[in-house]
Protein backbone atom coordinates (compact mmCIF):
# COMPACT_ATOMS: atom_id res chain seq x y z
CA UNK A 1 0.00 0.00 0.00
CA UNK A 2 1.09 3.57 -0.56
CA UNK A 3 0.02 7.13 0.42
CA UNK A 4 -3.54 8.22 1.31
CA UNK A 5 -2.93 11.95 0.81
CA UNK A 6 -0.07 14.30 -0.05
CA UNK A 7 0.40 17.78 1.45
CA UNK A 8 2.75 20.67 0.72
CA UNK A 9 3.20 22.82 3.85
CA UNK A 10 5.02 26.07 4.58
CA UNK A 11 7.58 26.37 7.41
CA UNK A 12 4.79 27.11 9.95
CA UNK A 13 2.98 23.90 8.99
CA UNK A 14 0.16 25.65 7.11
CA UNK A 15 -1.07 23.59 4.11
CA UNK A 16 -0.42 25.38 0.81
CA UNK A 17 -1.85 22.65 -1.42
CA UNK A 18 -2.96 19.06 -0.89
CA UNK A 19 -4.44 16.09 -2.74
CA UNK A 20 -6.59 13.41 -1.13
CA UNK A 21 -6.13 10.14 -3.05
CA UNK A 22 -8.00 7.56 -0.99
CA UNK A 23 -10.22 9.38 1.50
CA UNK A 24 -9.47 6.97 4.36
CA UNK A 25 -7.50 9.55 6.41
CA UNK A 26 -9.14 12.79 7.56
CA UNK A 27 -7.51 15.85 5.94
CA UNK A 28 -7.64 17.56 9.37
CA UNK A 29 -4.99 15.11 10.65
CA UNK A 30 -2.29 17.30 9.08
CA UNK A 31 -2.88 19.84 11.89
CA UNK A 32 -1.08 17.44 14.26
CA UNK A 33 2.05 17.22 12.07
CA UNK A 34 3.87 20.47 12.94
CA UNK A 35 3.33 20.31 16.78
CA UNK A 36 4.54 16.69 16.66
CA UNK A 37 7.60 17.62 14.57
CA UNK A 38 8.53 20.48 16.92
CA UNK A 39 8.09 18.28 20.00
CA UNK A 40 10.33 15.55 18.56
CA UNK A 41 12.89 18.18 17.51
CA UNK A 42 13.05 19.57 21.07
CA UNK A 43 13.49 16.02 22.45
CA UNK A 44 16.27 15.34 19.90
CA UNK A 45 14.29 12.35 18.63
CA UNK A 46 13.24 13.61 15.19
CA UNK A 47 12.68 10.85 12.62
CA UNK A 48 11.54 10.90 8.96
CA UNK A 49 8.37 9.07 10.02
CA UNK A 50 6.09 10.54 12.70
CA UNK A 51 2.96 8.88 14.13
CA UNK A 52 -0.14 10.42 15.71
CA UNK A 53 -2.70 7.85 16.84
CA UNK A 54 -3.21 5.54 13.87
CA UNK A 55 -1.95 8.04 11.26
CA UNK A 56 1.65 7.97 9.98
CA UNK A 57 3.29 11.09 8.52
CA UNK A 58 6.13 10.41 6.05
CA UNK A 59 7.85 13.74 5.36
CA UNK A 60 10.78 15.44 3.66
CA UNK A 61 11.93 19.08 3.78
CA UNK A 62 12.90 21.04 0.66
CA UNK A 63 13.97 24.72 0.90
CA UNK A 64 11.13 26.41 2.84
CA UNK A 65 8.59 23.61 2.28
CA UNK A 66 7.55 20.35 3.92
CA UNK A 67 6.19 17.59 1.67
CA UNK A 68 4.11 15.18 3.75
CA UNK A 69 2.35 11.93 2.84
CA UNK A 70 -0.21 10.44 5.25
CA UNK A 71 -1.29 6.82 5.60
CA UNK A 72 -3.00 4.53 8.11
CA UNK A 73 -1.77 1.33 6.50
CA UNK A 74 1.59 -0.45 6.69
CA UNK A 75 2.77 1.43 3.58
CA UNK A 76 5.93 0.77 1.59
CA UNK A 77 7.96 3.61 3.14
CA UNK A 78 10.76 3.44 0.52
CA UNK A 79 8.19 3.85 -2.26
CA UNK A 80 6.57 6.86 -0.55
CA UNK A 81 9.91 8.64 0.05
CA UNK A 82 11.04 7.93 -3.53
CA UNK A 83 7.72 9.42 -4.69
CA UNK A 84 8.11 12.58 -2.55
CA UNK A 85 11.63 13.19 -3.92
CA UNK A 86 10.27 12.58 -7.43
CA UNK A 87 7.57 15.21 -6.80
CA UNK A 88 10.32 17.69 -5.85
CA UNK A 89 12.22 16.79 -9.05
CA UNK A 90 9.15 17.20 -11.29
CA UNK A 91 8.07 20.50 -9.67
CA UNK A 92 11.64 21.81 -9.99
CA UNK A 93 11.64 20.93 -13.71
CA UNK A 94 8.43 22.92 -14.13
CA UNK A 95 9.14 25.94 -11.90
CA UNK A 96 13.00 25.97 -11.80
CA UNK A 97 13.03 26.96 -8.09
CA UNK A 98 10.70 25.00 -5.82
CA UNK A 99 9.73 27.18 -2.87
CA UNK A 100 6.61 28.64 -1.23
CA UNK A 101 6.24 31.44 -3.81
CA UNK A 102 6.41 29.05 -6.80
CA UNK A 103 3.68 26.87 -5.19
CA UNK A 104 1.41 29.91 -4.67
CA UNK A 105 1.97 31.08 -8.28
CA UNK A 106 1.17 27.71 -9.89
CA UNK A 107 -1.80 26.15 -8.06
CA UNK A 108 -3.60 25.03 -11.26
CA UNK A 109 -0.55 23.30 -12.78
CA UNK A 110 0.31 21.64 -9.43
CA UNK A 111 -3.21 20.22 -9.04
CA UNK A 112 -2.96 18.77 -12.56
CA UNK A 113 0.49 17.32 -11.79
CA UNK A 114 -0.66 15.76 -8.50
CA UNK A 115 -3.53 14.11 -10.39
CA UNK A 116 -1.13 12.54 -12.91
CA UNK A 117 1.75 11.70 -10.57
CA UNK A 118 -0.35 9.45 -8.33
CA UNK A 119 -3.58 7.49 -8.68
CA UNK A 120 -5.43 6.03 -5.65
CA UNK A 121 -2.22 6.30 -3.63
CA UNK A 122 0.08 4.61 -6.14
CA UNK A 123 2.74 6.44 -8.22
CA UNK A 124 1.75 6.67 -11.87
CA UNK A 125 3.43 8.88 -14.53
CA UNK A 126 6.50 10.43 -12.87
CA UNK A 127 8.61 11.30 -15.91
CA UNK A 128 8.67 15.10 -16.27
CA UNK A 129 9.44 14.95 -20.02
CA UNK A 130 6.26 12.95 -20.64
CA UNK A 131 4.18 15.12 -18.28
CA UNK A 132 5.33 18.26 -20.12
CA UNK A 133 3.76 16.90 -23.32
CA UNK A 134 0.24 17.42 -22.00
CA UNK A 135 0.47 19.53 -18.82
CA UNK A 136 1.72 22.92 -19.96
CA UNK A 137 2.40 25.94 -17.78
CA UNK A 138 0.57 28.27 -20.17
CA UNK A 139 -2.75 26.72 -19.05
CA UNK A 140 -4.17 26.97 -22.56
CA UNK A 141 -7.86 26.08 -22.85
CA UNK A 142 -8.32 22.84 -24.72
CA UNK A 143 -10.63 22.95 -27.70
CA UNK A 144 -13.38 20.36 -27.39
CA UNK A 145 -12.72 17.22 -29.35
CA UNK A 146 -9.00 17.96 -29.64
CA UNK A 147 -7.87 16.82 -26.22
CA UNK A 148 -5.83 13.64 -26.33
CA UNK A 149 -3.61 11.69 -24.00
CA UNK A 150 -0.09 11.12 -25.36
CA UNK A 151 0.35 7.45 -26.27
CA UNK A 152 3.40 7.33 -23.98
CA UNK A 153 1.12 7.42 -20.91
CA UNK A 154 -0.62 4.19 -21.89
CA UNK A 155 2.41 2.76 -23.68
CA UNK A 156 4.59 -0.06 -22.29
CA UNK A 157 7.53 2.33 -22.75
CA UNK A 158 6.05 5.27 -20.82
CA UNK A 159 9.39 7.14 -20.57
CA UNK A 160 9.88 7.62 -24.35
CA UNK A 161 7.63 9.19 -26.99
CA UNK A 162 7.25 7.71 -30.44
CA UNK A 163 8.24 9.47 -33.66
CA UNK A 164 11.42 11.16 -32.35
CA UNK A 165 13.74 12.14 -35.22
CA UNK A 166 17.31 13.48 -35.33
CA UNK A 167 19.51 14.33 -38.31
CA UNK A 168 22.57 13.06 -36.43
CA UNK A 169 22.15 10.06 -34.11
CA UNK A 170 24.47 10.17 -31.11
CA UNK A 171 24.79 8.92 -27.52
CA UNK A 172 27.04 10.62 -24.96
CA UNK A 173 28.06 8.48 -21.98
CA UNK A 174 29.53 10.04 -18.81
CA UNK A 175 31.09 7.74 -16.22
CA UNK A 176 31.43 9.89 -13.07
CA UNK A 177 33.06 8.55 -9.90
CA UNK A 178 33.08 10.36 -6.54
CA UNK A 179 35.74 9.34 -4.02
CA UNK A 180 34.75 9.54 -0.34
CA UNK A 181 37.86 9.31 1.81
CA UNK A 182 38.65 10.13 5.44
CA UNK A 183 42.22 9.98 6.75
CA UNK A 184 43.23 10.56 10.40
CA UNK A 185 46.23 12.60 11.60
CA UNK A 186 48.44 9.48 11.60
CA UNK A 187 47.78 8.89 7.89
CA UNK A 188 45.50 5.87 8.43
CA UNK A 189 42.48 5.61 6.10
CA UNK A 190 39.27 5.53 8.21
CA UNK A 191 36.72 5.58 5.39
CA UNK A 192 37.17 4.69 1.75
CA UNK A 193 34.45 4.23 -0.86
CA UNK A 194 33.72 5.05 -4.49
CA UNK A 195 30.23 6.13 -5.55
CA UNK A 196 29.76 6.00 -9.31
CA UNK A 197 27.06 7.07 -11.76
CA UNK A 198 26.66 6.48 -15.49
CA UNK A 199 24.78 9.33 -17.15
CA UNK A 200 23.55 9.36 -20.74
CA UNK A 201 22.59 12.12 -23.16
CA UNK A 202 20.59 10.45 -25.93
CA UNK A 203 19.91 11.94 -29.37
CA UNK A 204 18.50 8.93 -31.21
CA UNK A 205 15.61 8.61 -33.68
CA UNK A 206 12.79 6.12 -33.37
CA UNK A 207 12.57 3.48 -30.63
CA UNK A 208 16.13 2.13 -30.33
CA UNK A 209 17.28 -0.64 -28.03
CA UNK A 210 20.66 -0.06 -26.40
CA UNK A 211 23.01 -2.62 -24.88
CA UNK A 212 25.80 -1.43 -22.63
CA UNK A 213 28.76 -3.65 -21.75
CA UNK A 214 31.01 -2.92 -18.75
CA UNK A 215 34.07 -4.74 -17.42
CA UNK A 216 31.84 -6.29 -14.74
CA UNK A 217 33.55 -9.15 -12.87
CA UNK A 218 30.39 -11.27 -12.62
CA UNK A 219 29.85 -10.94 -16.39
CA UNK A 220 33.43 -12.10 -17.04
CA UNK A 221 32.94 -15.08 -14.71
CA UNK A 222 29.63 -16.03 -16.34
CA UNK A 223 31.01 -15.88 -19.88
CA UNK A 224 34.46 -17.28 -19.00
CA UNK A 225 36.31 -14.37 -20.59
CA UNK A 226 40.09 -14.47 -19.96
CA UNK A 227 41.97 -12.01 -17.75
CA UNK A 228 38.90 -11.03 -15.78
CA UNK A 229 40.67 -10.75 -12.42
CA UNK A 230 42.97 -7.88 -13.34
CA UNK A 231 40.78 -5.67 -15.49
CA UNK A 232 37.29 -6.32 -14.09
CA UNK A 233 35.38 -4.45 -11.39
CA UNK A 234 32.99 -5.89 -8.80
CA UNK A 235 30.01 -3.53 -8.59
CA UNK A 236 27.93 -3.27 -5.40
CA UNK A 237 24.58 -1.59 -4.60
CA UNK A 238 23.73 -1.21 -8.29
CA UNK A 239 20.62 0.92 -8.96
CA UNK A 240 19.10 1.30 -12.44
CA UNK A 241 16.75 3.70 -14.21
CA UNK A 242 13.28 2.18 -14.77
CA UNK A 243 14.07 1.67 -18.49
CA UNK A 244 16.61 -1.14 -17.78
CA UNK A 245 15.37 -4.72 -18.18
CA UNK A 246 16.23 -6.11 -14.73
CA UNK A 247 15.43 -9.75 -15.56
CA UNK A 248 17.96 -9.64 -18.42
CA UNK A 249 20.61 -8.12 -16.14
CA UNK A 250 20.02 -10.78 -13.46
CA UNK A 251 20.26 -13.59 -16.02
CA UNK A 252 23.34 -12.61 -18.04
CA UNK A 253 24.48 -9.20 -16.63
CA UNK A 254 23.53 -7.45 -19.89
CA UNK A 255 22.36 -3.85 -19.43
CA UNK A 256 19.61 -3.68 -22.06
CA UNK A 257 17.17 -0.76 -22.34
CA UNK A 258 15.08 1.58 -24.51
CA UNK A 259 16.35 4.99 -23.35
CA UNK A 260 14.38 8.16 -22.57
CA UNK A 261 15.13 11.07 -24.89
CA UNK A 262 17.77 13.57 -23.68
CA UNK A 263 19.57 13.48 -20.30
CA UNK A 264 19.05 10.81 -17.67
CA UNK A 265 20.97 8.75 -15.11
CA UNK A 266 21.17 5.17 -16.31
CA UNK A 267 22.68 3.62 -13.20
CA UNK A 268 24.58 4.20 -9.98
CA UNK A 269 26.90 1.87 -8.07
CA UNK A 270 29.17 1.76 -5.04
CA UNK A 271 32.54 0.12 -4.38
CA UNK A 272 33.91 -0.46 -0.88
CA UNK A 273 37.56 -0.60 -1.87
CA UNK A 274 40.70 0.77 -0.26
CA UNK A 275 41.70 3.75 -2.36
CA UNK A 276 44.87 5.68 -1.71
CA UNK A 277 44.16 9.43 -1.40
CA UNK A 278 44.51 10.95 -4.88
CA UNK A 279 45.72 14.24 -3.37
CA UNK A 280 47.72 13.57 -0.21
CA UNK A 281 47.69 16.38 2.36
CA UNK A 282 50.19 16.97 5.16
CA UNK A 283 49.85 19.93 7.55
CA UNK A 284 51.86 21.45 10.38
CA UNK A 285 50.25 24.01 12.72
CA UNK A 286 52.44 26.06 15.07
CA UNK A 287 51.13 28.47 17.73
CA UNK A 288 53.49 31.09 19.15
CA UNK A 289 52.71 32.32 22.71
CA UNK A 290 49.09 33.24 21.91
CA UNK A 291 50.22 35.97 19.49
CA UNK A 292 50.25 34.23 16.11
CA UNK A 293 49.68 30.90 14.39
CA UNK A 294 51.50 29.54 11.33
CA UNK A 295 50.04 26.83 9.11
CA UNK A 296 52.04 24.91 6.53
CA UNK A 297 50.13 22.65 4.11
CA UNK A 298 51.77 20.32 1.61
CA UNK A 299 49.69 18.76 -1.20
CA UNK A 300 50.94 15.91 -3.38
CA UNK A 301 49.21 14.39 -6.42
CA UNK A 302 49.19 10.59 -6.02
CA UNK A 303 47.68 9.78 -9.41
CA UNK A 304 49.20 9.08 -12.84
CA UNK A 305 51.58 11.72 -14.19
CA UNK A 306 49.68 11.97 -17.47
CA UNK A 307 46.46 12.94 -15.58
CA UNK A 308 45.66 16.43 -14.29
CA UNK A 309 43.29 17.41 -11.49
CA UNK A 310 41.25 20.52 -12.28
CA UNK A 311 39.62 23.12 -10.00
CA UNK A 312 41.36 21.87 -6.86
CA UNK A 313 40.18 23.52 -3.64
CA UNK A 314 41.86 22.69 -0.32
CA UNK A 315 39.89 24.01 2.69
CA UNK A 316 42.07 24.41 5.79
CA UNK A 317 40.28 25.17 9.11
CA UNK A 318 41.77 28.01 11.23
CA UNK A 319 41.03 29.22 14.81
CA UNK A 320 37.82 31.28 15.02
CA UNK A 321 39.64 34.20 16.69
CA UNK A 322 42.40 34.44 14.03
CA UNK A 323 42.97 37.70 12.15
CA UNK A 324 45.49 39.57 9.90
CA UNK A 325 45.99 36.74 7.37
CA UNK A 326 49.14 36.50 5.20
CA UNK A 327 49.66 33.78 2.58
CA UNK A 328 52.47 32.37 0.49
CA UNK A 329 51.78 29.65 -2.10
CA UNK A 330 54.06 27.82 -4.52
CA UNK A 331 51.12 27.59 -6.95
CA UNK A 332 47.55 28.92 -7.09
CA UNK A 333 46.03 31.41 -4.65
CA UNK A 334 44.78 31.37 -1.05
CA UNK A 335 41.96 33.37 0.52
CA UNK A 336 40.59 33.63 4.05
CA UNK A 337 36.83 33.01 4.55
CA UNK A 338 36.20 34.34 8.08
CA UNK A 339 32.49 33.39 8.24
CA UNK A 340 33.46 29.72 7.82
CA UNK A 341 36.80 29.93 9.71
CA UNK A 342 38.69 28.40 6.79
CA UNK A 343 41.42 29.20 4.28
CA UNK A 344 40.66 28.06 0.72
CA UNK A 345 43.72 27.24 -1.35
CA UNK A 346 42.69 27.14 -5.03
CA UNK A 347 44.77 25.43 -7.71
CA UNK A 348 43.45 25.57 -11.28
CA UNK A 349 45.56 22.68 -12.60
CA UNK A 350 47.29 20.03 -10.45
CA UNK A 351 49.39 17.49 -12.46
CA UNK A 352 49.89 13.97 -11.08
CA UNK A 353 53.11 13.35 -9.14
CA UNK A 354 53.62 17.06 -8.35
CA UNK A 355 54.00 18.57 -4.88
CA UNK A 356 52.94 22.08 -3.80
CA UNK A 357 53.20 24.16 -0.61
CA UNK A 358 51.04 26.79 1.06
CA UNK A 359 52.03 28.81 4.14
CA UNK A 360 49.53 30.89 6.12
CA UNK A 361 50.27 33.31 8.95
CA UNK A 362 47.54 34.61 11.31
CA UNK A 363 47.54 36.92 14.30
CA UNK A 364 45.81 35.73 17.50
CA UNK A 365 44.32 37.80 20.35
CA UNK A 366 46.56 38.01 23.44
CA UNK A 367 43.81 36.59 25.67
CA UNK A 368 43.47 32.85 25.15
CA UNK A 369 39.99 31.42 24.78
CA UNK A 370 39.02 29.16 27.67
CA UNK A 371 37.35 26.38 25.71
CA UNK A 372 39.47 24.08 23.57
CA UNK A 373 38.34 24.14 19.96
CA UNK A 374 37.93 20.91 18.06
CA UNK A 375 39.86 20.64 14.81
CA UNK A 376 37.71 19.89 11.77
CA UNK A 377 39.43 17.93 8.99
CA UNK A 378 41.05 19.52 5.95
CA UNK A 379 38.69 19.05 2.98
CA UNK A 380 39.81 18.61 -0.64
CA UNK A 381 37.68 19.18 -3.75
CA UNK A 382 38.89 18.23 -7.24
CA UNK A 383 37.98 16.78 -10.63
CA UNK A 384 40.17 14.53 -12.77
CA UNK A 385 38.95 14.03 -16.37
CA UNK A 386 39.66 10.91 -18.50
CA UNK A 387 40.28 8.81 -15.37
CA UNK A 388 38.37 6.42 -13.08
CA UNK A 389 39.68 5.19 -9.74
CA UNK A 390 37.85 1.86 -9.86
CA UNK A 391 39.04 1.07 -13.40
CA UNK A 392 35.47 0.67 -14.70
CA UNK A 393 35.29 0.76 -18.50
CA UNK A 394 32.59 0.87 -21.14
CA UNK A 395 33.51 -2.14 -23.30
CA UNK A 396 30.80 -1.60 -25.89
CA UNK A 397 27.53 0.21 -26.64
CA UNK A 398 25.30 -1.49 -29.21
CA UNK A 399 22.45 0.53 -30.74
CA UNK A 400 19.72 -1.51 -32.45
CA UNK A 401 16.89 0.23 -34.31
CA UNK A 402 14.60 -1.25 -36.98
CA UNK A 403 15.50 1.42 -39.57
CA UNK A 404 19.16 0.32 -39.20
CA UNK A 405 20.78 3.78 -38.95
CA UNK A 406 24.38 4.26 -37.83
CA UNK A 407 24.84 5.99 -34.46
CA UNK A 408 27.95 7.25 -32.67
CA UNK A 409 28.50 6.55 -28.95
CA UNK A 410 30.90 8.92 -27.11
CA UNK A 411 32.38 8.04 -23.70
CA UNK A 412 33.88 10.40 -21.09
CA UNK A 413 35.37 9.42 -17.71
CA UNK A 414 35.53 11.80 -14.69
CA UNK A 415 36.74 11.29 -11.11
CA UNK A 416 35.83 13.87 -8.49
CA UNK A 417 35.92 14.40 -4.74
CA UNK A 418 32.92 13.02 -2.83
Amino acid sequence: MSASAVFVLDLKGKPLISRNYKGDVSMAEIDHFMPLLMQKEEEGALTPLLTHGKVHFLWIKHTNLYLVATTMKNANASLVYSFLYKVVEVFSEYFKELEEESIRDNFVVIYELLDELMDFGFPQTTDSKILQEYITQQGNKLETGKSHVPPTVTNAVSWRSEGIKYKKNEVFIDVIESVNLLVNSNGSVLLSEIVGTIKLKVFLSGMPELRLGLNDRMLFELTGLPGHKNKSVELEDVKFHQCVRLSRFENDRTISFIPPDGDFELMSYRLNTQVKPLIWIESVIEKFSHSRVEIMVKAKGQFKKQSVANSVEISVPVPSDADSPKFKTSVGSAKYVPEKNIVIWSIKSFPGGKEFLMRAHFGLPSVEKEEVEGRPPIAVRFEIPYFTVSGIQVRYMKIIEKSGYQALPWVRYITQSG
